[in-house]
């Protein structure tokens, strides 16, 4: 199904593409979050007139994912855990442990959002990508010192 993109959407496309997708994507995600309109001439046509407040609430997102960037630069991002006497960990880092202490200090990150290229399975200084928007991502020191 072709659709018409009213919203930016990473992995897909920007505002105002016209992409094609599974039908079920469409009907079950994109059309009742508002992501997305069938690709008709009537709906070119409301595109065209409501494009400037979508690229206006594009503009928000974007200001929303530098300010969460530059919150996580501000904080160090130290954990405390147990480990063995060769500096390895009992266990890991989670997505889910970096997000409750990001949310701990007020600052919300999706899952989807968040990589982790290697586990962190060992003391020392570790990296973790922040991707919060389309083509916006950086990346940040983790530090795991023994409890």
């Amino acid at each position: 199904m072709k659709v018409i993109l009213t919203t930016n959407i990473k992995k897909l496309g920007k505002i105002g593409d016209l992409v094609d997708v599974k039908d079920g994507f469409a009907r079950n995600f994109l059309f009742p979050n508002n992501m997305a309109l069938r690709n008709n001439k009537k709906n070119m046509s409301h595109y065209e007139t409501i494009k400037d407040q979508m690229v206006e609430k594009e503009k928000v997102k974007l200001d929303e994912a530098k300010e969460l960037l530059r919150q996580i630069s501000s904080i160090n991002l130290e954990f405390k855990k147990e480990s063995d006497d060769k500096n390895q960990l009992y266990g890991s880092i989670s997505k889910k442990e970096i997000i409750n202490f990001l949310s701990n200090k007020n600052i919300n990150v999706k899952s989807d959002d968040l990589i982790i290229r290697e586990p962190i399975k060992s003391l020392g200084d570790h990296q973790i990508e922040v991707n919060p928007y389309t083509d916006i991502s950086e990346t940040f020191k983790l530090t795991v010192i023994k409890n």
